[in-house]
């Protein structure tokens, strides 16, 4: 029902302009982006359909719903699975092991977003992210499939490393595709709005997944979770496939993709020449866009460390470091998340008129001096600290959540978009992001410092600061190699 909401909440132009301030009330307090310099009447200027917009921003949130459904099912219930597949007489060794196979996934993103970004550069973005949706919902369907270790002994594990390596290669496509998709679909004036959508999917797949572990636990026994309960989320993954996918077969091509072929057509003088020009290289994705590459690298790695850090690792960390009661935490994070839901559209419009950069600047200055009383707060251990700490980290993501989507796809050019962004968000998610639950949980063991999330977290918003400083604003302006659309 809550994936249902992606349906239902995303609005259609009417009421779009409901949720955006108006002009007139907006322009007293904070000053207008600039607007792009060509008249809206100019036949260079790309009309957008506002249903067609709103199909779109529907299908792309849906798959980003369903792998982070995923994500939030295996952190939820990593404990658990620990037991099933890594069996130990040391909880923190099963822990371990568990991250380390959701960590291996990222390991393999990089070879996705070399293989699904410059694809759907050269045949289109709307084949590529069903493509993308196939694999991923393969993927997670496999898990609950798994015999046990002590069914078929290490075969389980292995069977579990390949499965996610499975839904990693697949997901290396999917966030810079969709992000790309919703960017390329969304009119200049409401990009961030409307790209903020697709987060608002990664939080209510997050919430579906880590809903149902959480009612799962209440209801179940520890015997009946750890003999089947466990498989019942992957599982479900298999008709949310079928639905996400139906949504994108549907799906017309963008309209800045549509325009780049037709240039290519128009422009080409023999077929050697347009199959060159349709073609692009890797070297020119990553050579000729080395800049805004590092750019990218930057903003995604202090996006990614807080986000997995707060939404992966912090479930684990208030059960077995801390020792909290799992269901109470659970419940914690379950209602921050649902903050950040209700935030979320808010947040991206404000992007849409202060710009991107203060948005992201100010999440990274947050991170950087609330981190510490943050933990401090959850540390403490009643409900209301805890609640307090996961809240402000809450609030302090959501400027990135709410940015990122319509900020990373204006990096680059329309011609190397997908391929470029999905190489940049890829590196930098597998080398710092899904790294962070596995990286945190070594060093809380090697220094037995507690505070080291926070410490973790005040250092990626350091470097996500220095991105920020060197990159441009695109907030009310075309994207870079497509013409204005309204």
């Amino acid at each position: 029902m809550l994936l249902w909401s992606l349906f239902v909440l995303v609005p259609d132009e009417r009421q779009a302009s409901e949720v955006l301030p108006s002009t007139a009330v907006a322009d007293r307090h904070v000053r207008p982006v600039p607007e792009p310099a060509k008249s809206p009447t100019s036949p260079d200027v790309t009309v957008t359909d506002p249903a067609l917009v709103r199909r779109a921003v529907k299908a792309a949130a849906l798959g980003n719903a369903m792998e982070w459904f995923d994500f939030g099912v295996y952190s939820y219930i990593a404990v658990t699975l620990g037991k099933v597949f890594f069996p130990s007489g040391n909880p923190t060794a099963q822990l371990l092991s568990t991250f380390g196979a959701f960590a291996a996934a990222f390991l393999v993103r990089p070879l996705g977003g070399m293989v699904f970004g410059p694809l759907g550069d050269r045949v289109g973005r709307q084949k590529v992210l069903a493509l993308t949706m196939i694999m991923m919902a393969a993927g997670t369907f496999a898990i609950g499939l798994i015999p046990s270790y002590g069914a078929i002994g290490v075969g389980a594990p292995l069977l579990l490393l390949a499965a996610r390596l499975v839904q990693g290669f697949s997901t290396g496509g999917e966030y810079a595709g969709a992000s790309t998709f919703i960017a390329e679909y969304a009119p200049d004036k409401r990009r961030g709005f409307f790209g903020s959508w697709l987060e608002f999917g990664t939080l209510a797949g997050y919430i579906g997944g880590a809903g149902l572990v959480t009612l799962m636990t209440a209801l179940l026994s520890d015997d009946a979770l750890l003999s089947w309960g466990w498989r019942v989320p992957f599982l479900i993954a298999g008709p949310m496939g079928i639905i996400g996918l139906y949504l994108r077969m549907r799906l017309e091509e963008t309209p800045a993709f549509a325009a780049e072929v037709e240039k290519a057509e128009a422009a080409r003088a023999s077929e050697a020449e347009h199959a060159a020009r349709r073609k692009v290289p890797l070297r020119e994705m990553v050579v000729g866009q080395w800049k805004a590459l590092l750019l990218c690298v930057g903003l995604v790695l202090v996006f990614n460390v807080t986000d997995y850090m707060l939404l992966s690792y912090m479930p684990s960390y208030l059960t077995s470091e801390l020792k909290y009661d799992e269901t109470h935490g659970l419940l914690v994070v379950l209602g921050v998340m649902a903050l950040m839901m209700i935030v979320q559209p808010f947040a991206g419009a404000l992007t849409d008129r202060v710009g991107r950069r203060p948005v992201i600047a100010a999440g990274c200055a947050g991170f950087l001096v609330l981190s510490v009383p943050a933990l401090l707060l959850i540390r403490e251990g009643s409900l209301g600290a805890v609640a307090l700490g996961m809240g402000a980290l809450g609030l302090l993501l959501v400027c990135f959540t709410a940015a990122m989507p319509s900020a990373l796809p204006a990096l680059f050019p329309t011609r190397v978009r997908y391929g470029s962004l999905s190489i940049g968000f890829n590196v930098s998610v597998s080398l710092f992001g899904g790294t962070t639950p596995l990286v945190v949980t070594a060093l809380i063991g090697a220094t037995g410092n507690m505070m080291m999330p926070a410490y973790y977290m005040m250092a990626a918003a350091v470097i996500g600061g220095v991105a920020v400083w060197y990159m441009a604003e695109s907030a009310g302006r075309p994207l870079p190699g497509s013409p204005p659309a309204s």
